[in-house]
């Protein structure tokens, strides 16, 4: 039989006290589940913030895709119509070369055949000129009338042209690329109301 000294028994209560002391151990599997628990919180606060930062980057690009189309299309503007302040100014010049070929129609004189070709060479180059930058003109003798190139200034009543067509063209209008420059300055036919001889002039 051992016997126990007082070293021993102090040694023996010692061991006690610190296995008292020592933390409880959790039941098998507790500290995983609450891990587990956590790691699906932030997963769903990642894909929450992905897909707010989704959104954000395809906002961003329509913008940029709506910058680039309307810069293209400032672009395409500007070299379809940069030159109509240019044009516009010109126009004038064609109407007085082609009131000088009117007005030498009915001169027969050498010096007035002369001119007329001169002028008439001169207003062909011109006319060719704007053509090569999509300058085109209005002239719509029987065509219908159309608002959105023609100008009426009066009506003429006829037996022979439809209604609502064009019988004269008082000045020639021009468009670029298109676009109206100066719309043509026009007649337009009516039917008869018993007066074949009257024109109504409107404002």
């Amino acid at each position: 039989m051992n016997e126990q000294t007082p070293e021993t028994e102090k040694h023996h209560h010692y061991d006690e006290e610190t296995t008292a002391n020592e933390p409880t151990a959790q039941p098998d599997g507790e500290p995983d589940r609450l891990t587990l628990e956590q790691a699906l919180e932030r997963l769903d606060e990642a894909e929450a913030a992905m897909a707010g930062h989704h959104t954000e980057v395809l906002r961003l690009h329509a913008d940029m895709q709506n910058i680039r189309r309307r810069a293209e299309q400032d672009v395409e503007k500007a070299h379809k119509y940069g030159q109509e302040k240019l044009v516009s100014e010109l126009l004038p010049v064609i109407d007085n070369l082609e009131r000088a070929l009117q007005a030498a129609e009915d001169r027969d004189s050498d010096l007035v055949s002369a001119l007329r070709q001169g002028v008439e060479l001169t207003l062909k180059s011109f006319v060719d000129c704007l053509r090569k930058f999509n300058v085109e003109a209005l002239d719509p003798v029987g065509e219908p009338f159309d608002p959105q190139f023609h100008q009426a200034i009066g009506m003429l009543e006829s037996n022979t042209a439809e209604p609502d067509t064009v019988m004269t063209v008082m000045q020639k209008g021009y468009t670029l690329n298109g676009r109206v420059l100066r719309p043509a300055m026009v007649m337009v036919a009516r039917a008869p109301t018993g007066d074949t001889d009257g024109i109504n002039v409107q404002a």
